[in-house]
Parts: structure tokens; C-alpha cells; sequence
């Protein structure tokens, strides 16, 4: 990305997770450097200078989507939105930074998986990304392969399925040893938990839950419908829930902090891909959109809807993923020092998501139809503006890999005082020295007690 323009957010109400607070911003660089009233005095700007008018318009750090799919080859096909168009939907909705899956074969290096990621991503990307690494399988190998991922080359994330049989699932005694490799190694385990004894076990540890946009915006009815394509683009997995209450179920939680951030799943296959299935629906490729729609359907179901404020919104869209993924505040806030990835974001505006006018690949959109209010209006990535008044400026490229250090504080540092306060304590005491009754052992057969003798 070349080097980006001063700029100056003039008027704007700067939305942060704890504080909402009328002020300019000035980036230099694709950095903010300044924050406050009137940084530039009455008169023309300075040369080199765009002042961008936010007046009465909500100034928010740019949003994370921690769970996307590009070009992800699955199920005997490859999902339509590559690296390139992804990332141009997510930066026109207002998302400024992805975290996609690197996802080995089982039997395969975790590394050579990494890396072949990272060269189908990185000349593509139009925004910031990082990537999570998928444990397929486990081996002296894969664990070697985690620790070196978690030191060298700025992964600090292991996803482990507990469905996909046969493919990319792994065993309890293996998803056991992946989390204690993760603990050592400073790393977050991410769980497709579909296991619910497993997950029942989980109770008293560190969780954070991630809804996706799919599972806050609509629901699983759709899969009865009669046109046999429309049910199709619904199918992904975990399926939708068929009860039409969970949407906004998920979304209580979320607003009261029971769940913690929010992805998409966003892994789109056009129709005819779908269509893969057409005789058995178990080999519909698995999937659906979101990463363009995540912010304005999260604003429509939980702040217009006012199950939550503004600040709430930016810390489930943003900040909290940076916090847990050890990206803050360099990402999810705007502060000075910060990366200038801001939006421009118009609470009053309605937009009406459509496939006709999205910018997803994919040639359908589960959310058709839907009136939101809340658009982002102008998106900035490392000071530059890249989406403005609905069109895209950015480049195949421009976006940069993140790489994530281990030991994230947000997480670890709940987990030491976990292990601190959990960690049984011995009781020193003197030995028992006093009467001691004779066992007694149960005779089955006669149903009479009688006396253990030496």
C-alpha cells in the first residue's frame, strides 16, 4: 500500500469500548497521532492534508472478523470468495482486518499448511489478516510444528474439530493433549464444539464464546423450504437452529457479555456449487455470506433493536477479538499509537442487503431482504481511505499479514489467577493415632453381614 495522506476525522462521536467521546482524529502515516477538539484551527487545511466532516456521524475502530474461509477447498470444491474479493466485501462493510483458517489434510505439516495460506493471501488481501492453524491430527510432530508456529511465525491460535469424521476431526484424547500444547505454548484453543459431554467439561476454565452473523440474523426454519436451492444456500455446520427465537436469544447473551465476540463462518459456494448435493445433502458443500453484512446485522438485531449500545457493539465487533488475539490496542481501538483503521459509520442510514448489490462473490446472500440501519459510510485501513459513498479504492495487496504473539494478557492472565486460586493446597497435620472399627464384609449369598478377621 503506498504511503497514505494526513488525515483529519473532523466532528465525529469516537466510539470506543468504554467511552463515547466527541473529538477530531489526525492520522499520519497509518498511525493515529492525535485525539481531541479542534486539532485544526478555523480556516483551509494544510497541504497534504484531507479533513473527512463526521459530524454527527459515530467514529469506530474497524471491525474484526475472527472466523472466515477464502478460497477454502472443501468438500469437493473451493468457496467462491478468494482472498481478493473477501476482503474487498469486508472492507465495504466495515471490516477492516480478517483472521482466516489455515486447515491441513490429516497426515500434513501444520507449517507447510501455514504457508501455503499465506501464499495464496498474501498478494490478494485488500485488508489486514492473520491466520489461525487447524490441529488435524496429533503427533510428537504436530506438537513441535504448534510450538514453532507460536514462537517464529506469529500464529498464536489452534483450532481442533469435533466434527467432520474421517477428515478433520481429532479424538478426545487428542483434543486434550492439543489444549494442554496451547497452555504451554501461550496459545488460544478454538473448538468447533459439537461434542456436548466434552463441552460439559469445560465448565470453571477460560471460554469466550464467538456467535456468528448467520446464527444473530436469521435461523434455520429456511431449510424447509419448498425451492430446493434456497434451502441449500442455508446448509453449513453447524447447521441453523430451526427454532426462530434463537437469533435473538444469542444476541441477549452477547449484549450481557455471556458471549464474548463475533465472526461470520463467511465460506460462500455459488448455487451451482451447492448443487453438488442435489440427490444427498450431506455433500452440500458446507457454508454461507457475512463477512460484508457482520457489522450492520450486529447494529440492526442489537443496537437499533436496543439490546445493547454503541460501545457494547464496538467491543463485540472489534476490540474484544483484538484483546484475545493479542492485537490490542495496536488493532480494536482508536487511540493514539493505534493502526488509523477506522469507519465512518452513519447510525441513522438504512441499507437493504441484497446479492444484487453486495460485493461477496457468492450469487446469493442469506440476508436478503433485510433492512438495516447503521452503514458505514466512509472505511479507512492503516490511513488510507479504501471505501467511500460505496465505492472501492484498494488494490489486490494492499493489506498486510499480523502476526499475533503468544501469552495474550486478556486471556492469560485470567488463566494464571485461575491456576493460582484452583491449585489444591496441602493441609499439614499431625497423623490419626486413635480406635480404628474392624471392616465389615457383606456375605451376597446369605445376605448377613459378617466379621473381616486378620
Amino acid at each position: 500500500m503506498a504511503a497514505p495522506s494526513r488525515l483529519l476525522i473532523r466532528g465525529g462521536c469516537v466510539v470506543n469500548d468504554d467511552l463515547s467521546q466527541v473529538a477530531d482524529v489526525l492520522v499520519e502515516d497509518g498511525v493515529v497521532r492525535a485525539l481531541g477538539r479542534d486539532l485544526l484551527p478555523p480556516g483551509d487545511a494544510p497541504a497534504g492534508l484531507r479533513v473527512l466532516d463526521a459530524a454527527g456521524k459515530l467514529v469506530l475502530p474497524g471491525g474484526i472478523d475472527t472466523h472466515t474461509h477464502m478460497q477454502f477447498p472443501f468438500m469437493g470444491s473451493r468457496s467462491v470468495d478468494d482472498f481478493h474479493q473477501g476482503t474487498k466485501a469486508a472492507l465495504a462493510g466495515g471490516t477492516t482486518m480478517i483472521l482466516d483458517f489455515a486447515i491441513p489434510q490429516k497426515g500434513q505439516s501444520l507449517i507447510e499448511a501455514f504457508e501455503t495460506w499465506r501464499g495464496w493471501a498474501d498478494p490478494q488481501v485488500c485488508c489486514d489478516y492473520s491466520l489461525h492453524v487447524a490441529v488435524t491430527w496429533w503427533s510428537d510432530q504436530v506438537k513441535e510444528e504448534m510450538k514453532i508456529l507460536a514462537q517464529d511465525k506469529g500464529v498464536n491460535s489452534f483450532k481442533m474439530f469435533m466434527a467432520y469424521k474421517d477428515v478433520y476431526m481429532v479424538r478426545d484424547a487428542e483434543l486434550y493433549a492439543a489444549f494442554s500444547q496451547c497452555k504451554e505454548i501461550g496459545a488460544i484453543a478454538q473448538v468447533h464444539a459439537e461434542n456436548g459431554d466434552l463441552i460439559a467439561e469445560f465448565a470453571g476454565k477460560v471460554i469466550y464464546g464467538e456467535p456468528i452473523a448467520a446464527s444473530l440474523g436469521t435461523d434455520g426454519t429456511h431449510y424447509w423450504n419448498k425451492e430446493w436451492h434456497h434451502a441449500a444456500h442455508y446448509v453449513m455446520g453447524p447447521p441453523l437452529r430451526p427454532d426462530p427465537s434463537t437469533p435473538d436469544f444469542l444476541m441477549n447473551l452477547l449484549a450481557n457479555d455471556d458471549l464474548t465476540t463475533t465472526g461470520t463462518d463467511h465460506c460462500t459456494f455459488n448455487t451451482c456449487q451447492k448443487a453438488l448435493g442435489k440427490d444427498d445433502f450431506t455433500k452440500i458443500p458446507n457454508g454461507v455470506n457475512g463477512v460484508e453484512d457482520r457489522m450492520s446485522v450486529i447494529w440492526e438485531k442489537g443496537v437499533h433493536c436496543g439490546k445493547m449500545d454503541e460501545n457494547r457493539f464496538v467491543a463485540v465487533t472489534s476490540t474484544n477479538a483484538a484483546k484475545i488475539f493479542n492485537l490490542y490496542p495496536r488493532k480494536g481501538r482508536i487511540a493514539i499509537g493505534s493502526d488509523a483503521d477506522i469507519v465512518i459509520w452513519d447510525p441513522k442510514a438504512t441499507r437493504t442487503i441484497s446479492a444484487k448489490t453486495h460485493h461477496q462473490a457468492v450469487n446469493f446472500n442469506i440476508f436478503e431482504g433485510m433492512v438495516c440501519h447503521g452503514v458505514p459510510l466512509v472505511t479507512i485501513s492503516r490511513g488510507k481511505v479504501v471505501y467511500e459513498a460505496g465505492v472501492l479504492s484498494v488494490m489486490a495487496g494492499d493489506g498486510r499479514f499480523i502476526p499475533r504473539k503468544p501469552f495474550a494478557e486478556y486471556v492469560y492472565k485470567r488463566i494464571k489467577q485461575r491456576d493460582q486460586t484452583c491449585t489444591p493446597t496441602p493441609v499439614e497435620r499431625a497423623p490419626y493415632k486413635g480406635e480404628v472399627v474392624t471392616v465389615m464384609r457383606q456375605d451376597c449369598t446369605a445376605g448377613t453381614q459378617k466379621q473381616a478377621h486378620p
